[in-house]
């Protein structure tokens, strides 16, 4: 069975995008074996200098690279990322699988978003959108539009 983990940076403090996220990893699981890790987010000043940012990324750069298996295929959230449909996302799924992968980790960087070491682990990176999105919210959609994949793939009604 195919290994879905999640890596997200910081705590969904809304109780409804808790609850979306546990709808949809509720649902992944009749297709997939799914974990998430939440990392804790670096504490930053209101208005930190870029030597803080830097800093701070490289403190949740370690946490994210040690819970990465080295026989993982690894998606990394980044803005410039390729954006695909969501039958090309699932092509994408089918592809990983069919190449020999049996885990997939997705990675959710913090509001100040992920070191190039982290991008550069990653052996693809998606976008979801031009739009900006709160990270936390990326967390639903990217949970979302994994169950759509998954749905897709297994021929289901949910895709229209």
């Amino acid at each position: 069975m195919l290994s879905i983990k999640i890596i997200a940076i910081g705590d969904l403090k809304e109780k409804y995008l808790r609850d979306a996220c546990e709808e949809y990893k509720k649902r992944l699981g009749a297709w997939a074996r799914v974990e998430e890790i939440v990392l804790k987010e670096e504490r930053l000043p209101d208005n930190p200098t870029e030597a803080q940012i830097k800093a701070g990324l490289l403190a949740e750069e370690k946490r994210i690279l040690e819970k990465i298996s080295p026989k993982a295929y690894v998606i990394a959230m980044c803005v410039e990322g390729k954006q695909l449909s969501s039958e090309e996302y699932a092509a994408k799924i089918e592809e990983i699988t069919n190449t020999g992968y049996s885990e997939i980790v997705l990675i959710i960087g913090s509001s100040f978003g992920m070191t190039d070491t982290v991008k550069q682990r990653a052996n693809f990176r998606l976008s979801v959108s031009k739009l900006t999105f709160p990270h936390q919210l990326l967390r639903v959609i990217l949970y979302e539009a994994t169950y759509r994949a998954m749905s897709i793939i297994n021929g289901t009604k949910y895709h229209k």
